[in-house]
C-alpha cells in the first residue's frame, strides 16, 4: 500500500484552502465597509457596559438560618440512608 496522502486527499485539501480564502475574502471586504461607513467615529459603550463591575457580596447568613439549613440536610441523609437500608438485602 503507498504511504502518505492520496492525490485525492490533496486535491480536496486545495479545494477546501480555496473556499476558505474566498470566504475570509468576503469577511475582509464586509469589514472595510463597516469601517468606512465608520469613518473612525467612535461609538460610546453603554453606561452599564463601561462601568466596572462591583465585586460580588456574599451573603451572610444568620446563626438560626444556618441551624436550620444543617437540620434540613441531616433529614435529607437520613431519609437516604433509611431508603438504601431499606433496598439493600441483608
Amino acid at each position: 500500500m503507498p504511504r502518505g496522502r492520496s492525490l485525492e486527499d490533496l486535491t480536496t485539501l486545495q479545494m477546501a484552502l480555496v473556499g476558505y480564502q474566498v470566504e475570509k475574502q468576503k469577511i475582509e471586504d464586509q469589514i472595510r465597509r463597516i469601517e468606512a461607513q465608520l469613518k473612525g467615529k467612535r461609538v460610546p459603550l453603554s453606561s452599564a457596559a463601561a462601568a466596572p463591575a462591583k465585586p460580588a457580596v456574599r451573603r451572610v447568613l444568620s446563626a438560626g438560618a444556618r441551624a436550620r439549613i444543617a437540620a434540613a440536610q441531616k433529614k435529607r441523609w437520613a431519609e437516604h440512608r433509611k431508603r438504601a437500608a431499606q433496598n439493600k438485602p441483608a
